[in-house]
């Protein structure tokens, strides 16, 4: 029998209560996620977008009112993180489809098509152990158009460059380096890291 080695959660964001929960603090908490958000909103012209992990629609709202897009595909597997963002994009909601989905499934791309640009920002750790990035990475690759970007931000393990310390679980976040190799890995060859601030690292990779 194979172990699971998968990091439980300690709370579960399919349920309202947890989800406004983590909506109500989560800026609170990381301030910088608003310089993060900054960087994510210089990507191409007239993109279509897809974010990974889409939350409450905070970096949504930011991409969408700072950048004009074509089409915004919110993918999230809770159902409750979806009725906060409708909330909170309801002004853009002829661009946006909510996708209710989880990046951990085998055929999650099913029927997406292309984007010019995939995101995601906090939300890598949700597959719950690092040793599925990879794989997850690769599927990524499938619905890029060529040229396409990809951008992934999400804690670290360890420490960065000034000694500044991130997460403590080495199973379920990344180093920074690793980071670098599983993009590495998963077929990217023009990766550069854009930012790291706060216990979080951003980074965009090329096919």
């Amino acid at each position: 029998m194979t172990q699971n080695l998968d990091v439980a959660s300690p709370i579960d964001l399919r349920q309202m209560s947890d989800a406004k929960a983590w909506a109500d603090t989560a800026l609170q908490k990381r301030p910088a996620r608003t310089d993060f958000f900054n960087a994510f909103a210089t990507q191409h012209t007239n993109p279509r977008i897809l974010e990974l992990g889409s939350g409450p629609g905070f970096l949504a709202q930011h991409i969408l009112e700072c950048i004009t897009v074509d089409e915004y595909g919110a993918l999230d597997f809770s159902e409750a993180m979806h009725q906060l963002a409708q909330e909170r994009l309801n002004s853009h909601g002829h661009k946006v489809q909510f996708i209710e989905r989880s990046f951990k499934e085998n055929h999650w791309t099913a029927g997406l098509g292309k984007f010019d640009v995939v995101i995601t920002m906090q939300a890598m750790h949700e597959l719950r152990h690092k040793r599925y990035t990879v794989n997850l990475f690769k599927q990524v690759q499938q619905l890029l158009r060529p040229g396409g970007v990809f951008l992934v931000c999400d804690h670290y393990a360890g420490m960065d460059a000034h000694g500044i310390s991130g997460m403590q679980n080495n199973q379920l976040y990344m180093s920074i380096d690793e980071h670098f190799a599983a993009l590495q890995h998963a077929g990217f060859s023009d990766i550069r890291q854009l930012m790291v601030l706060q216990g979080m690292v951003l980074h965009q990779a090329k096919i």
